[in-house]
């Protein structure tokens, strides 16, 4: 008996071209997944009032879970807007002091020697704020309120280098990156396993930088009905992968097998391959662990 392939798309049908047999196997349809195999999850949240606000009374988290090319407009708009701010105060005080037009004057006393114009008053905060100090330009002792702008300068300056540099520094170092070194098997697989049926799939890591204290766990997605009548769409269950033995615990040096035993608590335990492969579910994997480079 002959058959060829057909495809549709990316899927693949099977039609048998012999005379008097017709047999034709379903075209494997692609799902819509909860979760992604990079670990995005594809759940969106709305109408439940109030997002903005909430959002912003976390704003480092916020900014941190935001895409880079933001971050880095939001990072550079925040300092330009406080240097121009602050170069303005500057400038302000200079004007209402008269300093600008006797900047020249050897025998008068300036608040800032040698600012005479924005760009002047400009460099001179720019000189400060990155202690650069080219000695050119400085403040003078006759001048309180440029002292109290200095020591405001220096405050909000500290604040916020630590809110911008923190928040990039935390981006860098999400464990995203790092999860991209860590190997899953394609596809799982339901085999025999010292007499016993087990669901099977393989982990590993390509960095020789050990996952200290690495742990697994497996979520089961499906819809349920409960003997209530309720209906739920996204119940998670457990799936147990060693949790009584220990085998979760994992020394991960090299690939590693995981073993799901389908037994009578198992959620597998009643289907058969037939059913398996129309059933609606989702195994999402969770492997959680310190990196041992970083903490």
């Amino acid at each position: 008996m002959s058959a060829i392939r057909r495809k549709f798309g990316d899927d693949y049908q099977v039609v048998n071209t012999s005379r008097g047999v017709s047999f034709s196997a379903p075209a494997k349809r692609k799902r819509q997944r909860f979760v992604e195999k990079n670990g995005r999850c594809n759940v969106q949240h709305g109408n439940l009032g109030g997002e903005t606000s909430r959002y912003l009374s976390d704003l480092f988290t916020t900014l941190v879970d935001l895409k880079w090319r933001w971050n880095l407009l939001i990072f550079l708009l925040t300092y330009t807007v406080a240097w121009l701010i602050m170069a303005s105060m500057w400038w302000i005080i200079a004007y209402i002091r008269g300093d600008l037009g006797r900047s020249h004057d050897d025998s008068y006393t300036p608040c800032v020697a040698n600012v005479y114009n924005f760009p002047s008053a400009f460099l001179f905060f720019i000189e400060t704020e990155a202690t650069i100090g080219y000695g050119y330009r400085y403040i003078t002792e006759k001048c309180p309120e440029g002292i109290i702008l200095f020591l405001f300068q220096s405050l909000l300056g500290s604040i916020v280098d630590a809110f911008l540099i923190g928040c990039m520094f935390i981006k860098m170092s999400q464990p995203k990156k790092r999860a991209e070194t860590l190997m899953f098997s394609q596809d799982a697989v339901i085999s025999q396993r010292d007499g016993k049926l087990c669901l099977m799939f393989r982990v590993g890591n390509l960095r020789n930088s050990h996952m200290v204290s690495a742990q697994i766990r497996c979520k089961l997605i499906k819809s349920r009905q409960t003997p209530e009548g309720e209906f739920l769409p996204l119940d998670q269950r457990e799936l147990d992968v060693g949790f009584g033995t220990g085998a979760d615990q994992l020394f991960l040096v090299s690939p590693l097998t995981i073993c799901h035993e389908i037994n009578p608590k198992s959620p597998f335990f009643d289907l058969s391959q037939r059913s398996l492969m129309s059933e609606q579910f989702e195994i999402v994997v969770i492997l959680e662990g310190i990196v041992e480079t970083t903490g």
